[in-house]
């Protein structure tokens, strides 16, 4: 008997994936719940497995377009299995051998076509022949051809240096759905960003001298993210409106805060969120976020993971920018931009002092933020980051304690 597995369904607003690739081959025995191929739809990548056990039989080509309910392949589940084991063995890697260098400098490889003065050469210098792209008639190497390949250690044979070639490659539907996104976050939102700058002397304090004991205790690393995620929820349940998103003639106001980090994947950017980012401790925080960060980058990430979110943190820092104006991810209302922390000049109390640096950005849509709230959200963030005792509650402990 044949089998049909056909594209599930992943989403109501999924109509069509991408084969992206073929797990198993055409022909080849799959046993039951076997990943065998790998989608993409606009918003994530997933797998589909084998319903049974059986030969594969591939329908879908790689790259094709695929509605939902397509038939990606069939599994004959009366073919025979394979006698032995089902599981290949690998071929022992080869060992590579050290060269062995002969008495006459002269000689090299028998098979090995070269002039006698680049066999010289060859022979002197220990070079590996494979790095060298013979030019000379029948394949001949040339003395030019080693000193190339001198001259240019590492480079592949036959790849020429500056080129002029050009392929097209067709864009993942994940790229298309981030193409569309931002250019319609520029053409429906009235988007302004305002700066200012931190001080990450205290934070960089903290971490250093609690780094160990943190990661041991919790079982990850202390990272900026934590900080700035607090931070950021405090200054959210302040400023309501950056936290906030339109929907029609309606403005919907958020008791919570799922916020989204923008992390780079291996096909683009993705945006997934942190649920309740409010009511996380700081090692929730770093949790969540190594979780999210590796299903990104293993492209296991799920829909629901994605869906969401009330407010954006994106870290260019991590890159090298020093300053940015990050693009609102819609329908949220504003984005944190996080930069490289770079030692710079201060002026305090009169003296000039070197202290690690941040600028911060904030991009907000106006049409519902006005610049008293991102301003002063984003000053409140800064206070924040520049006196982390004040993530315990909000504000100064005494002041908490008093209920001032």
């Amino acid at each position: 008997m044949s089998i049909e597995i056909k594209v599930p369904t992943v989403g109501e607003s999924i109509t069509e994936v991408t084969l992206v690739k073929w797990i198993k081959k055409d022909g080849d025995w799959v046993e039951r719940d076997e990943v065998i191929a790998e989608l993409e739809s606009e918003k994530a990548t997933f797998e589909i497995n084998a319903e049974q056990a059986g030969v594969l039989k591939t329908i879908a080509k790689e790259d094709d377009t695929l509605k939902i309910g397509d038939i990606a392949c069939t599994i004959d589940t009366d073919a025979p299995r394979p006698a032995g084991s089902v599981v290949k063995a690998e071929a022992p890697k080869e060992v590579a051998k050290p060269a062995v260098v002969a008495d006459n400098p002269t000689k090299v490889a028998a098979d090995v076509k070269a002039t006698p003065v680049a066999a010289a050469i060859i022979a002197d210098k220990k070079i590996d022949t494979k790095t060298v792209t013979p030019s000379g008639s029948n394949g001949k190497i040339v003395k030019q051809d080693v000193l190339e390949a001198l001259n240019n250690p590492g480079r592949k044979p036959g790849v020429e240096l500056f080129g002029r070639n050009s392929r097209p490659e067709k864009m993942s539907n994940l790229r298309k759905t981030v193409s569309r996104r931002l250019v319609e976050a520029k053409n429906t939102t009235a988007m302004l960003t305002t700066f200012n700058e931190v001080d990450m002397s205290a934070i960089m304090e903290i971490r250093a001298k609690n780094k160990d004991k943190f990661k041991e205790k919790h079982g990850v690393n202390l990272g900026f993210m934590s900080f700035f995620t607090k931070a950021c929820c405090f200054a959210l349940q302040e400023w309501p409106a950056v936290n906030a998103s339109i929907e029609g003639e309606n403005i919907v106001y958020h008791d919570y805060c799922d916020v989204s980090i923008a992390v780079s994947a291996p096909k683009g950017l993705v945006v997934p969120v942190i649920r309740n980012a409010e009511s996380l401790s700081m090692a929730g925080i770093e949790q969540a976020v190594v979780n999210l960060a590796t299903k990104a980058k293993e492209n296991k990430l799920t829909i629901d993971e994605m869906s969401g979110g009330t407010f954006t943190i994106t870290n260019g820092g991590i890159f090298g920018s020093l300053m940015s104006t990050p693009i609102i991810n819609i329908p949220q209302s504003a984005i944190l931009g996080m930069h490289k922390i770079q030692e710079r000049p201060m002026a305090i109390n009169g003296q000039v002092v070197i202290k690690p640096m941040m600028y911060l950005a904030l991009s907000y849509d106006h049409r519902l933020i006005d610049g008293r709230e991102s301003v002063s959200f984003l000053v409140r963030v800064k206070e924040l980051l520049e006196n982390p005792a004040l993530l315990l509650f909000g504000k100064e402990p005494v002041k908490s304690l008093l209920e001032l």
